[in-house]
């Protein structure tokens, strides 16, 4: 949701901003993305499931958010961070070949876009399980 809020803003930057900003997310959000498969698993283990559509909805949402993480946006963090100086976590989950494309505008695009996208299936998810709860 952080990302997705930025947006406006960061649609202001000239190139060079742009890319210098990019490099200030890591580590920090590497550790918070860690932590995103719980929310499937608090999904999976919700022990009063009151209409299971709603909690296949979250589930559901959960699941899309992950993959565009992985298909769209981790492409274009691999690009960003090429020739960075990684360790531990970050390293790891940073390895292997960045985004084909070089264009700056359409990786940013593609960026911002995913995170987006990410947010509006966290929203869905979050208030799939709120509605539930409350059933």
């Amino acid at each position: 949701m952080a990302h997705a809020l930025e947006l406006p803003g960061k649609y202001r930057l000239d190139r060079d901003s742009y890319l210098a900003m990019q490099s200030v997310y890591y580590p920090g959000f590497t550790v918070g993305g860690a932590a995103e498969p719980l929310s499937i698993l608090i999904v999976l283990m919700q022990s009063q499931i009151a209409v299971p559509w709603l909690a296949v909805l979250a589930l559901i949402s959960l699941i899309v958010m992950h993959a565009i993480f992985w298909t769209v946006t981790q492409p274009v963090n691999r690009f960003w961070l090429t020739g960075a100086n990684l360790s531990g976590l970050g390293a790891s989950i940073f390895a292997g070949a960045p985004a084909a494309e070089r264009d700056w505008m359409v990786l940013r695009d593609r960026w911002e876009y995913s995170h987006l996208a990410r947010a509006v299936c966290a929203a869905i998810a979050f208030v799939a399980l709120v509605i539930d709860s409350t059933l």
